[in-house]
């Protein structure tokens, strides 16, 4: 339903895509998980017609969206990941004005209003200005504007950023409802679990590209073992968290070691069984080195994004929250 082949956007001198290709099936509820910054936003900009690519092609519905965007915009439905909402109008006028400008019926947008009110528990404020709602009530409203003409294709992103549970509650239970009747949806977020919980299949795009691919439960299962988080001490250095990888480097059967400096340098490793901690266990002991803490799980999506990239996804997005801050601080340094 959505395909982009060899996508590439640049702004200035940052490449936001780079050979960036994805593919969407139809019906699918499809994740594309990554930290602020990814390329999520204009993978999502490119594909909604709002931007064009510098080179690739991109084809939805079956249509060349950059040689027909006004027929590819006919069949998607755009949720932004900023609210844009009227706050003089009340919530139903605001749906009323949404379905004239896609010419429905009279009969059409009564009925359309009638039902996503009651599909996003609505009812009882629609007729309120929108200057007085929430922002789980806003979200709800944009929500309902893009599914007022039936899109075949829903585009949503980051849609629950700053929600309170009981909103995003309603938004997932929402998006099942809507996958059930046969909608492809499109889901960019940062949440995990929010990805796991609803996807059907997901990528994840880390600077721009696209570094792995499938369904949850395939991608965990590629990892070929458990995640162990490990500690000697409950603050370590990146001079001692290396030391600690040189050792455990020496046991077979651990995979991607990676020093995890959100996590005080602790370390994150893969292991094909439970035999590899015992002998990480001797290695470390005959270090004289002692374990503070040592947690063994099952495989997240975090572990296959950090297999994927070498960092998990908290390093990624405090790796982005540095850059923003070390911009604002040279631009306040120049004034």
């Amino acid at each position: 339903m959505i395909d982009l082949q060899h996508v590439s956007k640049r702004f200035g001198s940052v490449d936001a895509l780079t050979d960036f290709s994805l593919s969407v099936p139809a019906g699918c509820l499809f994740g594309l998980l990554g930290p602020n910054g990814a390329g999520k936003t204009t993978a999502i900009n490119i594909i909604s017609t709002l931007m064009l690519p510098d080179k690739g092609t991109v084809t939805v519905a079956g249509i060349d969206a950059i040689k027909y965007p006004r027929l590819v915009r006919k069949k998607l439905g755009y949720v932004a990941q900023d609210i844009a909402i009227d706050k003089i109008l009340t919530g139903r006028e605001l749906l009323e004005f949404q379905a004239n400008l896609y010419h429905l019926s009279r009969d059409q947008r009564e009925l359309r209003i009638k039902e996503l009110t009651n599909m996003l528990g609505m009812i009882d404020w629609v007729d309120r200005r929108c200057g007085t709602y929430s922002g789980g009530m806003r979200r709800r409203l944009d929500l309902a504007m893009g599914l007022l003409h039936e899109p075949e294709i829903l585009i949503l992103d980051e849609p629950t950023v700053g929600l309170d549970i009981e909103s995003r509650s309603t938004v997932w239970s929402v998006l099942q409802q809507l996958k059930d009747q046969g909608i492809t949806i499109l889901l960019s977020s940062h949440y995990l679990e929010e990805i796991e919980a609803l996807s059907d299949c997901l990528a994840i795009i880390d600077k721009g590209r696209v570094i792995a691919e499938g369904t949850p439960t395939e991608l965990k299962r590629k990892l070929g073992g458990d995640r162990v988080t490990l500690r000697v001490r409950e603050f370590s250095d990146l001079q001692e968290a290396s030391y600690i990888k040189s050792l455990i480097q020496k046991c077979s059967g651990v995979n991607c070691i990676v020093i995890n400096k959100a996590q005080g340098f602790s370390l994150n490793l893969i292991i094909e069984n439970e035999i590899v901690l015992e002998q990480i266990r001797r290695e470390l002991a005959n270090a004289h080195l002692p374990i503070f803490a040592l947690s063994h799980s099952r495989p997240s999506l975090d572990d296959v994004y950090l297999q994927a990239t070498g960092y998990t996804l908290i390093d990624a997005e405090l790796e982005v929250s540095g850059q923003r801050d070390s911009k604002a601080e040279r631009k306040k340094a120049m004034r």
